[in-house]
């Protein structure tokens, strides 16, 4: 039976609990606050404090719920247990060349916490669903909008 879950790092799921606990115990009550102070103040109609404080108190426990959805959605896998290190599999980094021979090295992330400038690629993004199970040697096609692309794997590890 395949687990439930799209998978996170540890470290990602530490940053999103990281900003929930944030939000949650720190920006909320400031903002509440406010909203107190503000509420005491007479007439809310017109109290831009008091609009605002109740505007930005909705758009955090927006986002309280979403993260709450999220980490409930995800299932946190820790690459430093992959066993087979010959294989591209959630967690690897990855260094690849393409039809110029120019390198380049992804760390395949969960989709919550890619970041492309770092070299983070989503789990589900075209360029990761390619590497998956490659070893090293393998050539791997990638549709991409601008076209197709081959990349072949030099390196693969963990952490």
């Amino acid at each position: 039976m395949k687990p439930q879950g799209q998978p996170i790092t540890p470290a990602g799921m530490a940053a999103l609990k990281a900003r929930y606990d944030q939000l949650l115990e720190t920006d909320r009550p400031a903002i509440v606050e406010i909203v107190s102070w503000a509420a005491g103040n007479g007439d809310r109609s017109e109290n831009g404090d008091y609009l605002y404080g109740r505007k930005k108190m909705r758009e955090i426990d927006r986002e309280l719920t979403h993260l709450i959805k999220r980490m409930k959605a995800l299932r946190v896998v820790d690459p430093a247990a992959q066993v087979d290190r010959s294989r591209v599999f959630f967690g690897a980094r990855v260094t690849i060349a393409d039809e110029d021979d120019d390198q380049q090295t992804v760390h395949l992330v969960g989709d919550d916490e890619q970041d492309a400038s770092a070299g983070q690629i989503g789990w589900n993004s075209p360029l990761a669903r390619a590497l998956r199970g490659a070893g090293i040697g393998d050539l791997r096609v990638v549709s991409l909008p601008s076209g197709t692309k081959e990349w072949e794997v030099l390196a693969i590890s963990y952490d």
